[in-house]
């Protein structure tokens, strides 16, 4: 692809991931036209996620005081034909960050759901173990915290974190029958084996009554990825 294309360039690093199986009707009415749910054996995730935006840069250039900052996500996994060519990508609920300037214009000019509230990070690295926390403040604080081994592994050929993180499209719901579609670039990811995790979220407050059961639920599996630089593609809409 151009580098014309390219409309954001940054790093995304330390991404705590947990998945949790979903019935797939919930989803539905999230799901942008055009677009169908995409399944990992069966099971529908969402994914709630938690990382830091790095040397964020607009077409090539930074912005002041919006380089660095947190993102915690909800979001499911969809796929979308075009032409012969199935597209694997992400749908995101809710993506909370603490600058408002990201929020005016994600919610104005993308149609995202974006949401500004206050955020703060903690990123303990030990020699033998790597903790992780994204904090957000909606009422009450809200953690998410993974503890992890030091080392990075490779992602498996075939695996469900594979599945996870291998989506390299954002598909959005800009109408009743219109689809916003971009792309995001980024090499393979490694990840940390898990040790230990504590989600602290209140999902009702966060993402609405469809997702407040995810309170009493134990996530299907939580993973915490390095990361890398990534770059994001203007898209196109259908």
């Amino acid at each position: 692809m151009k580098n014309s294309k390219v409309f954001l360039t940054a790093e995304w690093r330390k991404l705590a991931l947990a998945q949790y199986a979903v019935d797939k009707e919930i989803l539905l009415k999230y799901l942008p036209p055009h677009t169908e749910l995409d399944d990992w054996q069966g099971k529908y995730y969402v994914s709630l996620v938690g990382f830091m935006f790095v040397d964020v840069k607009l077409r090539g250039f930074n912005i002041p005081f919006h380089t660095n900052f947190e993102e915690v996500n909800l979001r499911f996994y969809v796929k979308y034909k075009d032409g012969k060519e199935w597209k694997r990508g992400v749908v995101f609920v809710k993506e909370i960050v603490p600058l408002p300037a990201i929020t005016f214009v994600a919610n104005t000019i993308y149609k995202e759901n974006y949401q500004t509230l206050p955020m703060k990070h903690v990123w303990i690295e030990q020699e033998h173990q790597l903790e992780v926390d994204y904090l957000w403040k909606n009422k009450t604080w809200n953690k998410f915290s993974v503890t992890a081994s030091a080392k990075a592994e490779e992602i498996a050929v075939g695996s469900e974190e594979e599945f996870i993180t291998e989506h390299y499209w954002g598909y959005t719901k800009i109408g009743p029958n219109k689809t916003s579609e971009y792309g995001v670039e980024h090499p393979r990811w490694e990840a940390y084996p898990i040790k230990d995790y504590k989600i602290e979220v209140d999902f009702g407050v966060n993402y609405g009554s469809d997702f407040a059961f995810l309170n009493n639920a134990k996530p299907d599996s939580v993973m915490l990825a390095e990361g890398s630089e990534i770059r994001v593609l203007k898209g196109k809409k259908f």
